[in-house]
């Protein structure tokens, strides 16, 4: 192990990254160590993201854009400041284009309601892929309920891939949008945006990327993948939770009519009528999630610092060894083996309910997922009813998916 870790060290030093996340020094079922390899549900926050939100709550809780004393400036500013950080981290032309929402699946039923549903006419169509989990799927259902649309599906492969061709023969001149997600939370399969936004660009069909599991893995950025949407939540990515952005161009927000009313998206109200606020806060109706903007900005910062090269060597290597390992159990079927994927592995255990695996393993301190991943329809095409889901973050060890992996052992014993 020795020799392992310090290797990984030259790359990233692992070690002084776990000492920035409280939660890893605990111990669970009677003392053992905790094992956290549910990343893909939730992340674990760095103390700059814990101490950020107690410096705001201890000595600068105000309202933000609405007082003139000191504290409401230095909420502002710090507020404003995270938007520019979520900027800089999409590489977004300006902060104007960044929406504060509760998270990813806020941004897609926002742009759902406010750009696509006025737009969309009976027998128009909306275009989804098999791999989308239930966020970019039943805002879709509702707009179709709403308007006479129709959603397409595309199919994947058993391997958990996107069949490319077979998505791009579906678009046709009814054709609104094309919703996908960037990597995968049930398979991690990474998907190929860039060359779906071109195949879309050639019909001038717009595409809204989820990409909740893709930016605490991965460079990402707006303009060089050639999206007209990508949503994003904090929580995915060391921030906190109910707190997420939409990103789309300056000009297709200034097209779309605000959401939701009241509070920072008006400009001027009278009983004649309402002028709506300046971009973005026309689409942030109501007192802002301050603090959760505040530790936002400072996860990005955190991401920063780490260095998305080093996290992207980390995590691939956890992926590789743990891949290894526990296709070296009987019985084991991982599910979703794409070529290109991130630090996600789903599998089914012959005779064995994930939902039991789980179960036994955290009595050995080993927190993995269990279920259907919210997302159903994955599940449904692999013939399962639910997988059991280890999913790793840059802090992660190789000896933690050793524990993991005997833990597995233990409940193969026990249930198959």
């Amino acid at each position: 192990m020795e020799t392992v870790e310090s290797k990984v060290k030259d790359q990233l030093d692992v070690f002084a990254l776990r000492d920035q996340f409280p939660v890893l020094a605990r111990k669970v079922h009677d003392g053992k160590p905790l094992v956290y390899l549910d990343n893909a549900a939730t992340a674990q926050r760095p103390l700059k993201v814990i101490e950020a939100m107690d410096e705001f709550y201890r000595y600068y809780n105000a309202n933000v854009h609405r007082g003139v004393h000191q504290l409401s400036v230095e909420a502002s500013e710090a507020f404003e400041g995270a938007r520019e950080s979520v900027r800089r981290l999409l590489n977004a032309d300006s902060i104007r284009e960044i929406v504060f929402t509760r998270g990813t699946t806020e941004a897609i039923n926002l742009v759902a309601q406010a750009y696509l549903r006025p737009r969309l006419k009976e027998g128009d169509e909306i275009l989804i892929t098999h791999m989308e989990h239930h966020s970019n799927i039943v805002p879709w259902q509702i707009l179709c309920e709403q308007t006479g649309a129709v959603l397409k599906v595309a199919p994947i492969n058993h391997q958990g891939e996107l069949l490319v061709d077979e998505l791009a023969a579906m678009i046709n001149e009814r054709t609104r949008l094309i919703g996908m997600v960037h990597v995968s939370n049930a398979l991690g399969t990474i998907n190929p945006v860039e060359e779906v936004c071109r195949i879309a660009r050639q019909h001038n069909v717009p595409v809204l990327v989820d990409g909740a599991q893709a930016t605490p893995h991965m460079a990402v950025d707006v303009q060089a993948l050639g999206c007209d949407f990508y949503c994003i939540s904090a929580h995915k990515m060391y921030g906190p939770t109910g707190i997420g952005a939409l990103w789309a161009g300056e000009s297709t927000l200034e097209e779309m009519p605000p959401w939701q009313g009241g509070g920072e998206m008006i400009n001027r109200v009278s009983f004649d009528g309402t002028t709506y606020n300046d971009l973005p806060h026309k689409f942030e109706a109501g007192t802002p999630n301050i603090s959760g903007a505040i530790g936002f900005g400072k996860a990005v910062e955190f991401l920063e610092e780490t260095g998305l090269e080093g996290i992207v060597w980390q995590e691939e290597r956890l992926l590789d060894y743990a891949t290894e390992k526990m296709q070296a159990v009987d019985g084991l079927t991982v599910i979703g083996t794409a070529k290109h994927k991130g630090p996600v592995v789903s599998f089914t255990l012959e005779g064995a309910h994930p939902n039991d695996i789980g179960t036994i393993v955290d009595h050995y301190g080993v927190a993995i997922r269990t279920g259907h991943h919210c997302a159903m329809p994955v599940m449904q095409f692999f013939g399962v009813p639910a997988t059991a889901r280890v999913s790793f973050a840059p802090y992660n060890l190789r000896n933690e998916i050793d524990i993991f992996v005997k833990a597995l052992g233990k409940a193969r014993e026990m249930l198959a």
